[in-house]
Formats: structure tokens, C-alpha cells, sequence
């Protein structure tokens, strides 16, 4: 009888012991898209994983833990997602919402960006670190500002960008591998210390996906035979990154810290490509550029278990925050995420709590699509474009491909969608594009093209 005591009590999910404080680990993509894994991101939705990829490592962390079917990044594009992370702001509100140069020969003007985390915001790093929290950043930090050194870190690669990781080639593309060897190497060093640990891994990856290792690469163009060389190259660094997540995640087990460790992953954009469920891509807040895996596996989260329920990335700071113990009147003034701990500990069931009912997505520039927002209220989605000052109405939960647009239907709708856009812009004092002098629309653009996929909606 003791035995089998013994074995059922061993049979249960590992939870945190009372008072302990949970380790943190956030692996956060780079353009890999809502479709970017052999995992499903949808119970019922077919294309919701990729039919080329091979993603055995993130399968069995979804199988482990909890997939959020509508994660979003807080930006189309990386630098903004990036900032909105670590300060638990949208990108509207910090007036940084594009990561390229902007175009020329447009009817409006781009908005100006900040282009550099400012000395005073208060980032996820420093809250966690002065709340005894060893911290480290690993891999693209890509907001400047000194560097994750200078925001709250302990360790990091200095104030890296995609630049610094092209150099690195097979056995150790992109720097996938050795990101996984220095967080284990930190993982050791703090559990021996006793001390809890927040590591945030920012992988250069998807990006220079030529560099994928070879062997991998000679598998996928054998697979993939007539398709283009890109294509190719995405298939395998994707299977690459996949094992760097491996990695890491064999590191937490052998060092015995699975029962008290978050791990979460998602990805810091949307991207085009491949047979589209998802209307848009990188560089637009479409559901392609904006919808991304959303992965959490954690003391209390039942396994293999979903949520329906609409979550942001600059969800996570306040999330952390309440892992980590620390009290909701020290966090900063202007936070606009909502804790989605309650969502993890309560099989996927419940609300965010965050400032606001709405969630909204500003990209006034170009990059593929002309200057436009969105807003998310319930089920309804509103985009709202700048050039023609038109406006589109989806419901999400009917048509997550947005292909009909319900704006004349439902003109009431559209109305308070745009009214309510309208109203937090102004609020958060958005910066937004202005009439181009020196638009001539005689003549075709030519504009600097900005990094990224078209973000334009496919046609119907």
C-alpha cells in the first residue's frame, strides 16, 4: 500500500511548493507565423499548423502545457513587440510601431518612431530583479538603449540586433545552440544559488534562415523538392530553433526544476507564406501579421490543454509580475496588459483584467498595406484605414480569415468600434501619418521598401 502511495503521489503534476517562488523562462520567435509550427493552434481550425514543418520539441511542450488559440504579439513587426514586452505598454502608447526605414512616395507621411527604450521606463528585468530575481536576456535585444544591462539584466548579449547573429553558421545557426548552452549554464548557476531565475531568450531565428545547418537544410530540400529556396531554408532553421527549445527545456528537467518553472513561448510577429488560413502578414494587423503561437507550460496549467480567450504579449509583464509575488502597487503607472494567471490556473476559463475592454493595433506606416489600425472588442474587429479614412468589420469568431466584411451590415457596429479607436489613440496621444505636399498620384510609387512580408489581405 505504501508503494502505490508512493507512485500515485509521483504520478502527480509537479506544483510549486507553498511560498516558493517560480523560475521564469520566455522564448520569444522571430517572424514565425500562427502556422509556423507542426503544432496546432487551433483545436478546429485544419491550417493552423504548418504542413512542412517539424516541430517535435514545442509538440511535446504544448502537449505538457497550454495552447492560447488567439495570442497575439503586440506588434506586426519585431522592435515594437519587443519594447511593448518589456514595458507592458502597447506600441501606440510608446510611439514606437515600425522596426524598418520608412517609405517614400506614399499619399501620407510615416509618423516618427522612437527608436530607443527610454532610461525611464521601468522594464520587466528591473521589476524582477528587485524582487530578488536573477535575470537574464539572451540573443536579439533590438531597442537600444544600452543594452539589456542597462534595463534590468544581470547577463545578456549587449545591445545586439539582427546583425549580430548572422555571423554564426552550422553546428550553431544563428546562435540558437549557444543561446541555449549560456541559459543553461545561468539555469545551473541560480538553482545551485537557491536563487529564482527570469530568463528572457529572444532567438535570432527565423531570421538568416540560410544559415541553417546543413544537414537539416539537405533534409528539407530533398522534402521539398520544386519548392522555392526560401521556403527551404524557413522549413529547416524552424527545425533548428525547435531543437534549441529542446535544449533548453532538457536543460530545466535535468537540473529537477520542471515543477517550478514557466516556460512560454510565442513569437514577436505574424508571417506570410505558405497556404495562408490567416488574411495579411508581417508589417500588417491582419490576423496574419499579428496572430502567433502562444505556448505556456507551468506549475498548476493542465496539459495539453487550450484557451480561447484573447491574450497580448504585454499580458506577460503583469503575469510575471504576480509568478513572482510582487505586490500590483508597485507595478508602473500606465500598464496596459492583464495578468493571465488566473486563464493558466483555471483550465483556459476566464477574462483578462486590463485597463481597458478593447485591444488595439496601430500601424501607421508602410509596409505593404497602406497606414491602418485595428480594434478588437468581444468578437469584433474593426481596421481602420488612414489614406481613404475607410474602415472594415470582422467577427472573428465566424471568420477568422477575415474575408467578409460586415462594415455595411453593421454600420452601428462599425460606428463604436471606430469611436472607441478613436477615443484611446487620443488617449495614449498616438502619433499617426499626414498628408504627403509632394504626392503626385499621376505617377506610380516608388518607395524604400520597409522588411517584411505583404501585409495586404489576400483577395476573396
Amino acid at each position: 500500500m505504501k508503494t502505490l502511495l508512493i507512485l500515485a503521489f509521483l504520478s502527480i503534476p509537479s506544483i510549486c511548493l507553498a511560498g516558493e517562488r517560480p523560475n521564469i523562462v520566455f522564448m520569444l520567435a522571430d517572424d514565425q507565423g500562427w502556422s509556423g509550427l507542426s503544432v496546432a493552434m487551433h483545436p478546429d481550425v485544419a491550417g493552423s499548423k504548418g504542413d512542412v514543418f517539424h516541430t517535435p520539441n514545442l509538440e511535446r511542450l504544448a502537449a505538457q502545457g497550454m495552447r492560447f488559440s488567439a495570442g497575439y504579439a503586440p506588434a506586426s513587426v519585431c522592435s515594437p513587440t519587443r519594447i511593448s514586452l518589456q514595458t507592458g505598454k502597447s506600441p501606440a502608447t510608446l510611439h514606437w510601431t515600425k522596426a524598418a526605414p520608412p517609405e517614400s512616395g506614399h499619399k501620407l507621411i510615416e509618423p516618427r518612431n522612437v527608436k530607443s527604450i527610454s532610461a525611464n521606463e521601468t522594464t520587466i528585468g528591473e521589476l524582477l530583479q528587485k524582487a530578488g530575481y536573477a535575470t537574464a536576456h539572451y540573443g536579439k535585444w533590438h531597442i537600444n538603449g544600452g543594452g539589456p544591462e542597462k534595463h534590468g539584466y544581470d547577463e545578456s548579449d549587449g545591445d545586439t540586433g539582427n546583425e549580430n547573429a548572422f555571423k554564426f553558421h552550422d553546428p550553431n545557426p544563428v546562435d540558437i545552440f549557444g543561446m541555449a548552452e549560456r541559459a543553461a549554464a545561468f539555469m545551473e548557476k541560480n538553482s545551485k544559488a537557491k536563487k529564482p531565475f527570469f530568463i528572457q531568450l529572444s532567438w535570432n531565428a527565423l531570421h538568416a534562415s540560410e544559415n541553417a545547418n546543413r544537414a537539416t537544410l539537405a533534409k528539407y530540400e530533398e522534402r521539398m523538392k520544386g519548392e522555392n529556396s526560401k521556403r527551404i531554408a524557413t522549413a529547416a532553421i524552424t527545425e533548428d530553433l525547435d531543437a534549441g527549445a529542446g535544449k533548453v527545456m532538457e536543460a530545466i528537467e535535468r537540473l529537477g526544476l520542471t515543477g517550478n518553472t514557466y516556460v512560454i513561448y510565442m513569437s514577436d510577429n505574424g508571417s506570410g507564406g505558405g497556404k495562408k488560413v490567416l488574411a495579411g502578414g508581417k508589417g500588417g494587423v491582419w490576423e496574419g501579421g499579428i496572430r502567433v503561437p502562444f505556448i505556456v507550460r507551468g506549475p498548476g496549467v493542465k496539459a495539453n490543454s487550450w484557451c480561447h480567450t484573447r491574450v497580448v504579449g504585454y499580458d506577460l509583464f503583469p503575469t510575471f509580475c504576480e509568478w513572482a509575488g510582487i505586490n500590483k502597487t508597485s507595478l508602473p503607472k500606465g500598464l496596459e496588459g492583464g495578468s493571465i494567471a488566473s486563464l493558466l490556473a483555471n483550465d483556459g476559463r476566464g477574462e483578462v483584467k486590463r485597463s481597458r475592454d478593447e485591444l488595439v493595433f496601430h500601424f501607421p506606416h508602410y509596409q505593404g498595406d497602406a497606414p491602418h489600425s485595428a480594434i478588437f472588442l468581444g468578437d469584433l474587429k474593426l481596421l481602420h484605414f488612414y489614406e481613404d479614412s475607410h474602415d472594415e468589420l470582422f467577427d472573428i469568431s465566424q471568420d477568422i480569415g477575415e474575408r467578409n466584411d460586415l462594415a455595411k451590415q453593421r454600420p452601428a457596429d462599425t460606428k463604436k468600434l471606430r469611436d472607441r479607436l478613436e477615443k484611446y489613440l487620443a488617449s495614449v496621444d498616438a502619433q499617426f501619418p499626414t498628408p504627403n505636399p509632394n504626392f503626385d498620384p499621376s505617377k506610380p510609387d516608388a518607395p524604400t521598401k520597409g522588411n517584411g512580408d505583404n501585409g495586404k489581405k489576400p483577395k476573396k
